[in-house]
């Protein structure tokens, strides 16, 4: 049997973190959520994720600094990154260009299943 592709979701908000990780759990996808940056980075370590939902705006550890840690790991290169965000591409952190980001969504323009959508097509 095919095992579950594996997603993290590193968010702030704890209403919206839930309800990605219940929409990707319905779909099928393995899921492990993390609440800021220093979490989420010692989740994806452990749980090597095929693809990270990452949001930039959280507590102890931004998104854009937890990915370019992450990102020093040989393993970790190549994990597929979608940026969930309410920053405008316009305001996001250049540094972002260099990080091997798949997919950049701002939050208030789509819907839940929308992004579950196109986490499907960016794993596909």
């Amino acid at each position: 049997m095919k095992s579950k592709l594996k997603v993290a979701v590193i968010e702030d908000d704890v209403p919206i973190k839930e309800l990605y990780e219940f929409k990707l759990k319905k779909e099928g996808f393995e899921v492990r959520s993390a609440e800021d940056g220093d979490i989420g980075l010692e989740l994806v370590k452990e749980f090597k994720p095929d693809l990270i939902l990452l949001d930039l705006l959280m507590p102890h550890k931004n998104g854009e600094d937890m990915l370019e840690e992450l990102r020093q790991f040989d393993w970790a290169k190549d994990i597929r990154v979608i940026i969930l965000t309410n920053i405008s591409k316009d305001e996001a952190p250049s540094k972002l260009r260099l990080l091997n980001v798949d997919r950049y969504i701002v939050k208030a323009h789509y819907t839940p299943q929308q992004v579950v959508d196109i986490a499907k097509k960016v794993l596909a």
